[in-house]
């Protein structure tokens, strides 16, 4: 017999999984607009921007071919009044708008241990990351933040139902950005990922739904949360930087925004820095 919180956490996938779709239909119109539109001008495109989706990809599997994650609906409509913001203002400064062809050279040393530190308007948050585990991935961070690619971006996406995840690293603040090239994925058979379960802790990269399509987006997990093990974790979050991104997370996130679906975090998040180092 299902029970009450199985068929509710049903509801809310099948419900998810209809989200995804209409944002998958709307991708799929633009880009045939775009074509033809660039057919009839002559316009010819050089060069590719990699592409991901407003949140992390979650997809059914009940028949194992696809992805699986259960996403509570929430117990109560989410309110559209805005908490308090409890972060500072972001420092001085724009986004660099930057890309590149292909993924760096990889030059991490396996051997070593990584460290880096976002420096958020909210507060520090440190993280160990896995680099013997992930080279490629740590490899383009380290890249990407000494190009100085993730100051002054805004953390988009606050997810605070069924999975509890900040997700940030995209130049453009709106779930579409990258670094013009993607990256493989590594260490899915992470030992800490049991039962399809993300821990406390995680640091994972997003993607578009397809294999080795992450590029620059990440989400950290400030609670235990179920997905599908198709998220490059890299990386883990200190005790001190957990106590920020409860702070972002207690703060809540606005309603879903009608073109993107994004749900921002109320808390007004911005990488004011972020730096890798060696040790």
């Amino acid at each position: 017999m299902v029970s009450q919180e199985q068929r509710r956490r049903q509801l809310a996938r099948e419900k998810f999984l209809r989200q995804q779709q209409r944002r998958t239909d709307a991708r799929r119109k633009a880009r045939m607009r775009n074509a033809a539109i660039a057919s009839v001008l002559g316009v010819i495109l050089i060069g590719s921007v990699a592409l991901y989706t407003t949140g992390v990809v979650l997809k059914d599997d009940d028949d194992g071919k696809k992805d699986t994650a259960a996403q509570s609906t929430p117990s109560a409509p989410p309110s559209s009044s805005k908490a308090a913001d409890p972060c500072d203002k972001p420092a001085a400064g724009k986004v660099k708008t930057q890309s590149w062809k292909k993924e760096p050279a990889l030059t991490v040393d396996k051997s070593a241990k990584y460290t880096m530190k976002l420096a958020t308007t909210c507060g520090d948050i440190d993280l160990a990351l896995k680099a013997s585990a992930a080279p490629h991935t740590v490899n383009s961070f380290d890249f990407l933040a000494g190009k100085g690619f993730f100051d002054h971006t805004k953390c988009h996406r606050l997810t605070d139902s069924g999975i509890y995840v900040l997700q940030c690293g995209d130049p453009t603040g709106q779930g579409t950005g990258g670094p013009g090239y993607t990256i493989p994925d590594e260490n899915l058979k992470d030992k800490s990922l049991k039962a399809n379960v993300y821990p406390a802790g995680t640091v994972a990269m997003a993607n578009t739904g397809q294999p080795n399509s992450g590029g620059s987006q990440f989400f950290l997990v400030y609670q235990d949360s179920q997905l599908p093990p198709s998220y490059t974790p890299f990386g883990t979050v200190s005790a001190s930087g957990m106590k920020v991104l409860k702070k972002i997370a207690a703060a809540g996130a606005a309603p879903a925004d009608p073109t993107t679906q994004n749900t921002a975090p109320n808390a007004t998040v911005v990488i004011n820095k972020a730096t890798v180092a060696k040790s």
